[in-house]
């Protein structure tokens, strides 16, 4: 995994601004079709009564649940996107994501001890409390695992990628065996909650929630860019980046921690999410090259509408049933992780 794969030229020599003006429209239809489409169809006189202040059926399903999905979706998605961004270039390697790390089965796997071994301590909680208590049990899980992986990379392969790669798995495979057992006794209400955080679903979208992520997310794009170059510099390998001055163990530790955080608080509200981070930042490096300070806001922007497209379809393939939003990113993305693996056999002389 540390050795890099053949970059190709991007298609077009265009810069990444460029790029993102060109996705701005095709964004704009998303969030339009994402809007109107559902169990109620909104047209333009709902979206004038929004705008008029008028309390319409249509008006409300607009702002108390269509708007605040769209841009629950276009955070999280673009989490995703920036989280294999990083992923991609801490690894040098085209098909890496961030559950390599075992990150988000860490968050899942707090949400499963907490409805299940904790559900005691919950009835206890203020009304007002418990919407956030699983969110914030999934972050904690998702910074919990990332610590555990630190000391154990450390421990087993101090300052090697494949140790971190290694340990990662191994953490992963063990959140989510504590995952099959608490599924194994939970209740039918505790499996439905925890089908939910295992499939995915952006249901659960609010205005403060999705204030939070944005805030969250402003953030870690300017932390990223800011980690753009040394990026850069490691994927020349990790002797040269340390022979031009990079302290290539702190580089690793702050990427970690970065992805740690964009993936937990993208499955704290809505479950897991796979592809995405794969599939946004892949795209974007056949856009715009691997240049991360050009890379990492496109892969963010495509994110963003991959998992527009994806929660839209959702919605609307089975109308009145709504598909988890984890399902068809899988069947989306599994196809095409085929083909990019047979792209890669192919570059690399039918040798891996």
């Amino acid at each position: 995994m540390a050795e890099p794969l053949p970059l190709r030229q991007p298609l077009l020599q265009l810069p990444s601004w460029r790029w993102q003006g060109l996705l701005l429209p095709l964004m704009g239809v998303a969030v339009l079709l994402a809007c109107s489409q559902g169990a109620l169809q909104v047209g333009l006189q709902d979206w004038w009564a929004l705008l008029r202040g008028e309390p319409t059926p249509g008006a409300q399903v607009l702002w108390q649940l269509r708007l605040p999905r769209v841009a629950f979706a276009l955070c999280v998605g673009a989490a995703l996107g920036l989280a294999g961004a990083l992923s991609q270039g801490l690894f040098r390697n085209g098909l890496a994501e961030p559950m390599l790390l075992g990150i988000p089965s860490g968050a899942v796997c707090a949400v499963a001890l907490t409805l299940t071994a904790f559900a005691q301590g919950l009835g206890g909680l203020p009304a007002a409390w418990r919407p956030w208590v699983l969110p914030l049990a999934a972050l904690g899980g998702a910074w919990a695992l990332c610590a555990l992986l630190q000391a154990v990379a450390r421990l087993l392969a101090p300052g090697a990628v494949l140790g971190l790669l290694l340990a990662g798995l191994a953490l992963n495979a063990l959140a989510m065996a504590v995952v099959g057992v608490c599924t194994t006794l939970a209740s039918d209400e505790q499996l439905r909650t925890l089908s939910f955080w295992q499939l995915g679903s952006l249901a659960g979208a609010t205005w403060p929630v999705v204030a939070l992520l944005a805030s969250a997310l402003g953030l870690m794009l300017w932390g990223a860019g800011r980690m753009a170059q040394g990026l850069n510099a490691l994927a020349l390998g990790e002797a040269v980046a340390a022979q031009i001055g990079m302290d290539v163990r702190r580089l690793r530790r702050r990427l970690v921690l970065a992805v740690a955080l964009l993936s937990g608080l993208a499955v704290a509200w809505c479950g897991l999410i796979g592809f995405i981070g794969l599939l946004a930042p892949h795209a974007a490096r056949a856009l715009v090259g691997a240049d991360q300070r050009r890379l990492q806001p496109l892969a963010a922007a495509l994110g963003a509408l991959l998992l527009l497209l994806a929660d839209t379809a959702a919605r609307v393939l089975f109308i009145p049933a709504e598909l988890p939003v984890g399902i068809v990113t899988a069947l989306l993305g599994a196809p095409l992780l085929l083909v990019l693996l047979r792209r890669a056999q192919r570059e690399l002389g039918g040798a891996w």
